[in-house]
C-alpha cells in the first residue's frame, strides 16, 4: 500500500537516503576491524593472519565476529 502512494522515484530516494549511510558505516567498521586485526599485539602471528583472511573474505560478518571474539584480547594485552 505504501508503494502505491509513492512513485518509483520517491521510493528509490528514500532507500538511497537510508541505505547509503548504513553501507558507508559498515565499510568503515570493516576497514577499522581489518586494521585492528593487523596491529593487534594480543594475538599471535598465525592467529593474526587467520583473522585478517576471515575479515577479508567474510566482510562485515567476519569483522563483527572479530570485534566480539578477538578484539578484547588487545585490551587484555594492553593492561
Amino acid at each position: 500500500m505504501f508503494g502505491a502512494m509513492l512513485g518509483g522515484g520517491e521510493i528509490a530516494l528514500i532507500l538511497s537516503v537510508l541505505l547509503i549511510p548504513i553501507v558507508l558505516l559498515a565499510f568503515v567498521f570493516w576497514v577499522w576491524m581489518l586494521v585492528d586485526a593487523a596491529t593487534n599485539n594480543g594475538i599471535g602471528s598465525g592467529e593474526k593472519v587467520a583473522w585478517i583472511l576471515i575479515i577479508l573474505f567474510t566482510h562485515f560478518l567476519g569483522a563483527a565476529i572479530y570485534f566480539f571474539v578477538s578484539r578484547p584480547k588487545r585490551k587484555a594485552a594492553a593492561v
